[in-house]
């Protein structure tokens, strides 16, 4: 059983701050930083005494930062929805395919090894920024467009990068930002405000996975929440006095920075 001090309690809202901000500011990396967060940060990893209960341990990590994730990421979007970035045709055209990908790649991820995967993921993290930054700012989509891009692209996109968030036991942000701008015609702002519905759906699709394992510590994710509100808000409030190029600027640094995080924890 994982006992919880008073201060760990108040490190997991300081957490789940710093995932809000994150998710809200930049559309992803709020899952990746929340296992972390909560294993160290927080100190829930000191738990563990043998390689049983350090795995047992990381697999309750997993599980309740993508259950805290996923509800946070549908409050943020409420936020970037009254400020007009968030588009739900094309969100749910993504989402819906991506669920069934997502609820695959979950269910098979745990039996695999995941260090190998991971230094991959942190190579196509990277490719993924490098991406971003050469791309160029696609035009304003305009109301009297039904949808903004191919709705057989979007959905296809949507469910290959479902697989890749629920294997990977991460919102998928990362991934679902850069899929919109390549199959969608939104703006970086507007993809990042739309992916939220995503990232929401496929947290809590993860999360489900792991409740049938009984790996949710629903009182962490309450915790992750509150604090996620908090920052959520504030990311909001800053993303709209950011300029768009410095928008995509910060965003692929940021996926760049975790990519070399991700490949230096995995790498042997």
């Amino acid at each position: 059983m994982i006992h919880i001090s008073i201060l760990q309690y108040f490190l997991s809202v300081v957490s789940g701050l710093l995932v809000g901000l994150i998710l809200s500011l930049i559309g992803g990396g709020g899952s990746i930083l929340a296992v972390p967060l909560l294993l160290y940060f927080v100190g829930l990893n000191n738990d563990a005494v043998s390689p049983e209960e350090d795995n047992a341990i990381k697999h309750l990590a997993i599980g309740s930062t993508a259950l805290a994730v996923g509800i946070n990421a549908f409050i943020n979007s409420i936020f970037h929805f009254k400020h007009g970035n968030v588009h739900i045709k094309e969100g749910v055209i993504f989402t819906i395919p991506g669920l069934l990908g997502s609820f695959l790649g979950a269910s098979f991820g745990a039996s695999l090894r995941g260090k190998d995967l991971l230094v991959a993921f942190g190579f196509f993290m990277i490719a993924i920024a490098f991406y971003v930054l050469s791309s160029k700012e696609k035009k304003e989509f305009h109301k009297e467009q039904k949808i903004a891009g191919n709705i057989f692209l979007i959905g296809l996109s949507g469910f290959f990068v479902g697989i890749l968030s629920g294997f990977f036991g991460i919102g998928g942000g990362f991934l679902i930002v850069p899929a919109m701008l390549f199959s969608t015609n939104l703006s970086t702002i507007k993809a990042i405000g739309t992916s939220l519905i995503s990232v929401g759906a496929f947290g809590i699709t993860t999360a489900f996975v792991y409740m049938l394992n009984h790996e949710v510590d629903f009182l962490i994710a309450i915790l992750y929440l509150v604090g996620g509100f908090i920052g959520g808000f504030m990311g909001v409030k800053i993303t709209n006095r950011i300029n768009k190029k410095h928008l995509k600027k910060i965003y692929a640094i940021f996926v760049i920075a975790v990519g070399i995080f991700i490949i230096y924890k995995n790498i042997k």
